[in-house]
């Protein structure tokens, strides 16, 4: 790492790292604008919406105005100034004994508008290029094979489409972009390389067009800029509320934009707070209200009847008809768990239980029976009020006859299907009337 590091004889060479860490820092600024921006116009629609679907045009017009006063005033873009570093205009011969003869800052290497403008139109532009490219190729499908997002109807109207000039320019515009992307990055990589082992002065191919080279800053290049904040905080004052008022309207825009130094990191410690704040393992989570208020608590187990099945409560996974380590466990709803061999065959068959309830089948069996009798008859009654109805009903549709299980004695109609396939849909009405 010390190897990569090291700038040779240059001190104010940066590494590699450096200028990657403040690339990385101005890609993250336009997703984490987006996110904000996306969270307020949820709540006031009707102002930030047109902003949120023109994001890459609103990022890249505020970009301009930032990087614009941080390369006039700092010689720097607003990530490279973040990081210590400043653009030069770089000399044609570069030599240490001319530079040790001059002392400070030579006039030279002060970024000139020509250099500004072209740095604004690279810092600002190639990434509002990149973003919208990605934009148009996602938009186009994206290497996503269209038979799995469109149904046959629409692959014939987009088979007819490609037939047109428009839809071969985009079909060819999908299968170029990948491989221009990778070309792209690849070019990227060289230039990395090449600047790593000391092979050219520049990271990034179009700054050798703009001619200027990233440094870092200096004694000098502080100095310069505490006495311009020094020069700039004494100026000649008029008294008068009218002077004091238009002091505050011309320098508002620089002290908003030289506080983006230290309102960046406060908002990205604010942004990671957040997160962890509302994140599932915050401690808000156990100190806010449920909105559906309290939680429900656990029933309470049912107590032994004096004529159940004794057991020992000290004794935990232990059957209480077997007097075994329970196997295949299995839980009554009464709470108590039994084999499920000795349920079937102990609790069911015989009905013996802990708490002294009823056989839960024949239990669930006639709750059934009376639900079923009780939907019969109050359909016959709203019938005989509406004669005419069930008439007509009757010449259109043979009805089957239905016989009321109440009026057969409370039994269930023998053709009904048996226990395990459809009566436990009529469990909840059992175990709710219990309770």
């Amino acid at each position: 790492m010390e190897f990569f590091n090291a700038t040779g004889g240059d001190p104010f060479k940066p590494s590699l790292f450096e200028l990657v860490a403040q690339e990385q820092l101005r890609d993250l600024l336009q997703p984490a604008l987006k996110y904000v921006l996306s969270v307020f116009a949820q709540r006031n629609p009707r102002y930030l919406l047109r902003i949120v679907n023109r994001h890459e045009e609103f990022y890249a017009i505020l970009m301009l105005f930032v990087e614009r006063y941080y390369l006039r005033t700092y010689d720097a873009s607003f990530s490279e100034n973040f990081y210590g570093l400043k653009r030069r205009r770089r000399p044609l011969f570069e030599t240490e004994r001319a530079r040790a003869a001059v002392g400070g800052i030579p006039p030279e290497e002060k970024l000139r508008s020509r250099e500004v403008w072209r740095s604004l139109l690279l810092i600002v532009g190639i990434p509002y290029a990149r973003a919208k490219a990605q934009d148009y190729f996602e938009s186009l499908g994206g290497g996503i094979d269209s038979d799995i997002l469109e149904d046959g109807g629409s692959r014939h109207v987009q088979a007819l489409t490609n037939q047109t000039l428009g839809g071969r320019l985009r079909r060819l515009y999908k299968r170029a972009y990948p491989w221009l992307n990778m070309t792209f990055e690849a070019w990227l990589l060289v230039y990395n390389v090449a600047y790593l082992f000391d092979k050219t002065p520049f990271y990034r191919p179009w700054l050798s067009w703009v001619g200027v080279d990233l440094r870092r800053l200096g004694v000098d290049d502080l100095r310069l800029a505490a006495m311009a904040a020094q020069k700039g905080a004494t100026p000649e004052r008029k008294k008068g509320i009218l002077a004091f008022i238009r002091r505050l309207l011309i320098s508002s825009p620089q002290v908003l934009l030289d506080s983006l130094k230290l309102l960046l990191p406060t908002a990205i410690f604010f942004i990671k707070f957040l997160e962890w704040w509302y994140s599932p393992s915050s401690p808000a989570r156990a100190l806010s209200s449920s909105p559906l208020g309290p939680p429900i608590p656990p029933p309470q187990l049912l107590p032994p009847h004096p004529n159940g099945i004794p057991i020992d409560g000290t004794k935990y996974g232990q059957c209480p008809l077997c007097k075994k380590a329970i196997t295949n466990a299995t839980a009554l709803p009464s709470g108590y768990v039994f084999c499920y061999r000795c349920k079937n065959e102990g609790v069911q068959a015989a009905g013996d239980t802990i708490d002294g309830l009823e056989k839960i089948e024949g239990l669930i069996r006639e709750r059934w029976a009376h639900l079923i009798g009780d939907f019969f008859q109050k359909t016959r009654r709203r019938e005989e009020f509406r004669p005419e109805k069930s008439q007509r009903a009757v010449r259109h549709r043979a009805r089957p006859s239905i016989t009321c299980p109440q009026e057969a004695g409370g039994s269930v109609p023998s053709h009904l299907p048996p226990f395990p396939v459809t009566y436990l849909a009529f469990t909840f009405f059992f175990f709710s009337s219990s309770a």
